[in-house]
Order: structure tokens, then sequence, then C-alpha cells
């Protein structure tokens, strides 16, 4: 969803494999994963931030590969599930730091664009959220409420 509003091509990236098995060289069970990422979560990590330790820091390319469920799954399990997605409350602080922005630089007509294409995005993924029931239904983007948070 980054280059959404651009003309510009995606950025090169690495391809998962095609066949998802658990590696050969990783050493830890399934249940030490798991009790690795509660523990993570509990440090007040996002599960992006979680996944990106677990590939750093213990060599671990792929959770669902080895334990047969995703991160946001074992969050669930263990009721560590945040109450807004992550990717829905990143655009939301970009959206009010881009807010605070516009009112100290006034003349700024650009950012002004941006904010536009920002809180578009916002809706956006909030009308998928509200479908698949992840946030309630009477939730709705308001940017002074946003600067409340």
């Amino acid at each position: 969803m980054g280059r959404m509003h651009t003309h510009r091509h995606g950025k090169s990236h690495s391809i998962r494999p095609a066949v998802i098995r658990a590696p050969s060289w990783v050493t830890l069970s399934p249940k030490e994963i798991e009790e690795l990422v509660v523990k993570y979560s509990k440090d007040g990590m996002t599960p992006s931030q979680i996944g990106i330790k677990l590939r750093d820091q213990h060599a671990i390319p792929l959770i669902k590969a080895i334990t047969k469920k995703g991160i946001g799954e074992i969050l669930e399990e263990n009721d560590l599930k945040t109450e807004m997605p992550e990717d829905l409350e990143n655009i939301v602080k970009k959206a009010v730091g881009l807010q605070k922005h516009l009112k100290a630089n006034k003349g700024d007509r650009r950012n002004v664009r941006s904010l536009e294409l920002i809180e578009a995005k916002v809706h956006r993924l909030s009308v998928y959220y509200k479908r698949i029931e992840r946030i309630p239904k009477t939730w709705k983007y308001k940017s002074v409420v946003a600067q409340l948070e």
C-alpha cells in the first residue's frame, strides 16, 4: 500500500520460497518459538518488529513454516492482540504528524495533497477492517480525534 498514489515502480525485494517448509538450521521447537513471540509482545513489540527480531537474532525466516501459525494467530491465542491493527495505527500516526506539520507550516501546499492521500488510505483500510470485523463498525477516523490519541 506504500506506493498506491505514485507512478513509480515498486522496490526490489526478496521472494519467499515456493515451498513453505521448516528450514533445517532452525533448532528451536514450535513451542519455544511461540514463547518467544509472547515474550516479545509482552515487552511491547509490534508483530512486524517481532518477526524482524526472530529473523535477525534467532535465524527464523518464517514462523508459519515451523509453528503452522502466524504471529497474529499466536498473539490472538494468548490474548495479546491489540485493539487497532498495526498498519492502520501507523497510517493514522503518519496523518497526525503531517497535520502537526501543516499547522506550523501553513504555506506547504504539497503536503496538503499528501495528507489527503494518507487519509484516503486510512478510510480504505478502515472499510476493510470493519468488513472483517477487526475494528468496531462504529470506528471512524476524524483528524481532530486522531491528534488526541
